[in-house]
């Protein structure tokens, strides 16, 4: 009698195990969807936080083995391995990983050449980040362009306040609505922009503006009175969160191709999308903006994952801030670093013109 309770127990057990496998797999699999088709809550998050599946796949793999559970125990260690198998990009850098001189902060001290942009993008809370902490990291990586989000009019003067306008002095700001989403999107530029917009394009979200910098060609380098230039246009953009509309962040996040689209029929036109995307490459939506003409810097730099939400936290993290570049650009030295005042990193990165 003991012996059967033991089976019948085991079995229960084991039919429990498959069940939770089953979940875990359908969980994992959400990524998969057609994109726009995980615009339902609450299918944005829990797609989000799938890099965290191994977490309980392993913890449920170690019941498996105590209780000789092997069948689940094999779709546990499945379900783990696929939920990590999205960082193999990482593992395998396709570019080496540059010496950087930095200073006691971490900030990178070398020059910049005239081929290349130093650019930074921030999600300000509501306009609560540490004005004076933008600032300093501006100052001390050498930014070049600088892109904010949730921004607010205190925010732009208590950076004006601390010194940016005499290391950024160009500025396009977007118009402030009553649908921004925790405030409107901004752009700070070293350099006098060839023109600028306060929107770009249109997408069910804040106003993306944009500038357009004019970097040398190889000849001009060469000083052969070629006077051909690239055309580097540089957005900031911030979709709407799934909880203020799943259709509107899915749209808006698939309207930001359009700006790929912009750049290709420019002549040496080159396009860049900068700030908090509220997705990872995890959403259908996300690749869905990837396959139209845009690349992750983070992911084609490939030295190692570059998380950015939420900075409160020690552990676990996951990606929502992105550059993002079109044909023609070589990003390096891309990392994360905390602000003050704001849920996310910042998040900075160097284009190269190719």
């Amino acid at each position: 009698m003991i012996d059967d309770w033991n089976d019948r127990t085991g079995g229960c057990m084991t039919i429990a195990l498959m069940v939770m496998a089953v979940l875990l797999w359908c969980w994992l699999l959400l990524s998969c969807l057609p994109a726009g088709a995980e615009a339902h809550m609450p299918m944005p998050y829990l797609i989000a936080l799938i890099p965290l599946l191994w977490v309980p796949s392993l913890a449920l793999a170690a019941i498996s083995a105590c209780v000789h559970a092997w069948t689940p125990l094999v779709a546990f260690m499945l379900t783990a391995v696929a939920s990590v198998a999205r960082l193999w990009p990482y593992w395998a850098p396709t570019h080496t990983r540059e010496t950087v001189r930095e200073t006691s902060s971490g900030a990178a001290t070398e020059p910049r050449t005239a081929r290349s942009l130093r650019v930074m993008t921030v999600n300000c809370r509501y306009g609560r980040a540490d004005a004076h902490a933008i600032v300093r990291e501006v100052r001390q990586r050498h930014i070049d362009v600088l892109a904010t989000q949730e921004t607010t009019d205190d925010l732009v003067e208590r950076l004006r306040e601390a010194g940016l306008d005499s290391l950024l002095p160009h500025r396009q700001l977007g118009t402030s609505r009553p649908t921004d989403n925790g405030g409107y999107n901004a752009l700070f530029s070293r350099f006098e922009p060839s023109r600028s917009a306060a929107n770009l394009i249109d997408i069910p979200a804040a106003d993306v503006p944009s500038m357009t910098v004019d970097l040398p060609t190889s000849a001009d380098m060469q000083s052969t009175g070629n006077t051909r230039a690239y055309h580097v246009t540089l957005a900031s953009a911030h979709p709407k969160s799934p909880m203020r509309g799943c259709p509107e962040w899915s749209a808006g996040i698939r309207g930001l191709s359009a700006i790929a689209d912009l750049a290709e029929r420019e002549p040496n036109g080159i396009g860049v999308v900068m700030g908090d995307l509220n997705s990872s490459i995890e959403h259908p939506s996300f690749r869905s903006l990837l396959a139209n003409g845009l690349h992750d810097a983070s992911r084609t730099q490939a030295t190692h994952a570059v998380v950015t939400f939420p900075s409160w936290l020690t552990w676990p993290h996951i990606e929502l801030d992105h550059v993002l570049f079109t044909n023609g650009l070589c990003p390096s030295k891309v990392e994360s670093f905390r602000i003050d005042g704001t849920d996310h990193y910042a998040l900075t990165a160097t284009l190269t013109l190719e």
